[in-house]
């Protein structure tokens, strides 16, 4: 089961969620948001910046700084997200 699908099943349930239980099921949806959320972020950079017939140099040049600002930001969502954090 996902991370979103045991914590629905969790707050719907009518039994109470051990503080320690809900801590790992908080961890674990945090882990996999974070990593979904990388992941379409590099899914949409990925497209729009590669290099296509006519790219100038300048242009291309354009299109990698803005990749690899995007993939900085990318591996700061994984850092943040990741479990443990350290």
């Amino acid at each position: 089961m996902s991370a979103g699908g045991a914590a629905y099943a969790a707050l719907t349930s009518d039994q109470p969620m051990a503080p320690a239980a809900a801590v790992q099921l908080l961890a674990a949806l945090r882990q996999q948001m974070g990593e979904d959320l990388a992941a379409a972020i590099e899914k949409q950079v990925d497209g729009s910046c590669r290099r296509v017939d006519g790219d100038t140099a300048n242009t291309f040049r354009r299109k990698r700084a803005v990749f690899a600002a995007s993939m900085t930001v990318v591996q700061a969502v994984r850092d943040l997200t990741r479990v443990p954090r350290t």
